[in-house]
């Protein structure tokens, strides 16, 4: 009964409760108190000030509980990592106040959602265009201009060719500067081959550049993602072992790709100098991209210590239920 009551009646019938209660005591008990109390009369005063202080404590603490909870929600609230509701409890304003809450975070969870999904639709198809106009058109010129300069090479007279062939070796590199651009923004393997395939690429390729050891490992018979989920796996890989390449200092590495229930866990793992727990909380960058890509395909990032050393990156996305093989 009392719980149905607004908080104000409730705090002030609580209070009126203990003022009855001390009233009578003084009434029909033989406590009495002299204009100069004595030492018994100012310990009686004593103990029933206390407990009356205590009682007062003990019921209303149920009744402001829940807006302690809820403060403390409101400032460590993370939308990254949705489905943090609270209990609705108490009574009247405050499990109103509670419910209010929590439709909120539904609201908000589902907004970033969707706006995220947009997002990162619009940015993958940003990075398709500029990957096919770096291939096919930049490519293409200096491709043009490649052969070209290899067709008016052997004109050239022998003292100017060793010149040349410096130029033409430039021309080269910025020719494959260009691919490896546009292999980064779209990986082809991706869309042709598969997730399998475009992560051996990677890896064989951040191998190659970082001069680490890189120990891969792909279980076959994955269950079937959905394209934005088998995106996500791949920009995670490519930002973890982006991350082992310029802060870990390690020099081993480990990606690997199993099956779990009904999804695929991705792992990246480094002997490296490790990280710190606050780093990973307030990383602005690419560890918070990572997070966002996880929450928006549904899946779970986790990033921790090694074994024995370095850190882990585990990403755990769900399987299409009905492409699930």
């Amino acid at each position: 009964m009392l719980s149905k009551l607004p908080l104000l009646w409730r705090t002030f019938a609580v209070n009126a409760a203990l003022f009855i209660v001390a009233t009578l005591l003084l009434a029909f008990t033989r406590v009495t108190i002299r204009a100069h109390i004595t030492l018994e009369e100012g310990i009686i005063l004593a103990v029933g000030l206390t407990v009356m202080l205590t009682a007062n404590l003990l019921l209303l603490r149920p009744t402001f509980a829940p807006l302690e909870q809820l403060a403390h929600r409101m400032q460590n609230v993370d939308l990254l990592r949705p489905g943090q509701r609270l209990p609705v409890t108490g009574g009247g304003e405050v499990s109103g106040l509670v419910v209010a809450f929590n439709e909120m975070l539904d609201r908000l969870e589902a907004e970033r959602l969707e706006s995220g999904r947009r997002a990162l639709q619009a940015q993958e198809a940003e990075r398709l265009r500029i990957s096919r106009g770096l291939h096919d058109e930049v490519g293409q010129v200096l491709t043009g201009v490649l052969l070209q300069f290899d067709s008016v090479l052997g004109d050239v007279p022998p003292d100017r060719q060793k010149e040349l062939e410096v130029t033409r070796h430039t021309i080269r590199r910025a020719l494959e500067e260009v691919r490896r651009i546009a292999q980064e923004l779209r990986p082809a393997q991706l869309e042709h081959l598969g997730l399998v395939s475009a992560l051996t690429e990677l890896s064989t390729r951040f191998a190659r550049q970082s001069g680490l050891q890189l120990d891969q490992y792909f279980a076959p018979d994955l269950p079937r993602l959905s394209p934005e989920g088998e995106i996500t796996i791949y920009r995670v890989a490519q930002e973890g072992l982006t991350n082992v390449a310029r802060h870990a200092q390690a020099t081993r590495v480990g990606l690997s790709l199993e099956g779990g229930a009904a999804s695929v866990v991705l792992r990246v793992t480094d002997d490296g100098c490790g990280f710190t727990e606050g780093s990973t909380r307030h990383d602005g960058g690419g560890l918070r991209g990572m997070r966002e890509r996880a929450v928006l395909v549904g899946g779970v990032l986790a990033i921790k210590a090694g074994t024995h050393s370095g850190s882990e990156i585990r990403l755990e996305v769900p399987a299409e239920p009905d492409l699930r093989g």
